[in-house]
């Protein structure tokens, strides 16, 4: 393929992703004809009572189609030569800066045949694409148009309110500033509730917040202890707005205690609206059963898994995990999580050499393959899997967006000629660095591919940015 019409190709990307981005606008907005009919839950609907004792239901409402596909990414051009390639990636393999364990892989996304194999069933740390593995998951549970919702409901005591957390870690406080995709807002949930109060003649209320959506440790095995001082990623509950953030623009300070933080926030922004919260804001559980007086929805799963997977995001990776853990009937906790996320890869066939011990991939007890990997990405890719393609749509692109897209990505001569003819998802901890994602080589066949190592002993993302190169040119 001329290089022009490797441009062209690229631009065909980035109008596929800005019709990814209206078409889930509308999706919010729109009543669809084609398909499944939109259905928005009333905030003034009755609620089911669950059965006494039990959990309170998992705050989901599931809305439009499913997206259009991404087939027109998918190439059907001629393989590249092996021979070439094989000899191209070995050289660049060994490479010092990979260390002693490397693996890699290259398959036709077409048929999944391998083009080129090292290693390639090696388990190894995966780092941040692990989010690839939970988003998949997340993805085939719950769902593309699934939302999640913070509400607040009657408390068990007349002038009593809960506020019952939702599992939204992207829930916006007051001080957030718009974001795509958009944010369910603490202060709408404020405004909301406290018209329901005037409704009912109620100025005066006590408040407590229900987490108890989410169970077990909030910090996952595996984890190093500088994770959440040094901002990588706040201790995970079931409620918390900005992500823990103390200031929603910095990642630093994450505040202690996430639902107590969100919940003193929201009796400020119910202060503001004429509604007065008198006596401490407590930790509780809301009556199996009670009214809902309001609730704000995040945007959809397929929205929130591209900005997972675009943006590194580790809090909203690991709320993905635990809301497939609930879906699945597993206790929505790190353990749980885990092991719900590898029944439904295995359900795709897809779970052989993926070991999880969080969502996020900052546990460096995660074990997944590169062939596991580069398995998962032609999946998301596929014609046959459009629920899935949040996952192809959500992968930075090589020079321009997320995690490749800042500034030192890319950039050196063997791979600069690759700008925006690549799109993978980055793993970087310390002494790890995987790459693992998509192109579309110059005769236009599309492959997937995962190269992954474990023990390397200096920075080597200009290697694997030079891997990737040497397949989109191949």
């Amino acid at each position: 393929m001329a290089r022009h019409d490797r441009l062209v190709t690229l631009a065909t990307l980035a109008v596929l992703q800005v019709l990814t981005v209206v078409t889930g606008v509308y999706a919010m907005t729109t009543d669809f004809s084609l398909g499944a009919l939109t259905r928005q839950t009333s905030p003034t609907e009755p609620t089911a009572s669950p059965p006494e004792g039990s959990p309170p239901p998992v705050p989901v409402v599931t809305s439009g189609p499913v997206l259009a596909g991404l087939s027109a990414t998918s190439g059907n051009g001629p393989l590249p030569t092996k021979g070439t390639l094989t000899r191209q990636l070995t050289d660049a393999l060994g490479d010092e800066a990979l260390g002693e364990r490397v693996g890699a892989v290259v398959l036709d996304a077409v048929t999944g045949e391998r083009i080129f194999a090292a290693n390639a069933d090696t388990p190894i740390t995966p780092a941040s694409t692990t989010k690839i593995a939970t988003c998949t998951a997340a993805l085939a549970s719950l769902g593309p148009d699934t939302r999640l919702a913070t509400r607040v409901v009657q408390g068990g005591t007349p002038g009593s309110v809960v506020l019952v957390g939702g599992g939204d870690p992207l829930l916006a406080g007051p001080s957030a500033r718009p974001a795509y995709p958009k944010q369910a807002s603490l202060a709408t949930l404020a405004a909301r509730t406290a018209a329901a109060l005037k409704a009912q003649n109620v100025k005066k209320v006590t408040l407590t917040y229900d987490t108890s959506l989410f169970t077990g440790p909030a910090k996952a095995a595996g984890w190093k202890p500088g994770y959440i001082p040094e901002g990588n990623v706040a201790p995970v509950y079931a409620l918390a707005m900005d992500e823990g953030r103390q200031n929603p623009r910095a990642n630093i300070p994450r505040v202690p205690d996430p639902p107590a933080h969100a919940a003193a926030a929201f009796a400020r922004l119910l202060g503001k609206q004429g509604v007065s919260v008198t006596g401490p804001v407590r930790p509780g559980r809301a009556p199996a059963g009670a009214a809902e007086l309001s609730r704000v929805e995040s945007a959809p799963i397929y929205a929130l898994v591209e900005h997972t997977l675009t943006r590194s995001d580790n809090d909203m990776a690991e709320a993905l995990l635990r809301h497939v853990a609930l879906k699945e009937g597993q206790p929505a906790s790190f353990e749980g999580g885990a092991k719900a996320a590898l029944a439904v890869l295995q359900r795709l066939n897809a779970a052989q050499g993926i070991a999880l011990s969080d969502g996020s991939g900052l546990s460096t007890r995660n074990r997944i393959s590169p062939a596991a990997l580069a398995k998962l990405v032609a999946m998301a890719g596929s014609p046959s899997s459009p629920g899935l393609h949040a996952v192809a749509s959500g992968m930075p692109i090589a020079g321009f967006s997320g995690t490749l897209g800042n500034g030192h990505r890319f950039t050196a001569a063997d791979s600069r000629g690759q700008v925006g003819l690549v799109r993978a998802k980055t793993g970087t901890l310390n002494n790890v660095n995987t790459l693992a994602g998509l192109a579309t080589t110059k005769d236009g066949r599309l492959v997937t591919f995962a190269f992954m190592a474990d023990q390397v002993p200096v920075n080597a993302e200009p290697v694997l940015d030079r891997l990737a190169a040497i397949v989109a040119r191949s």
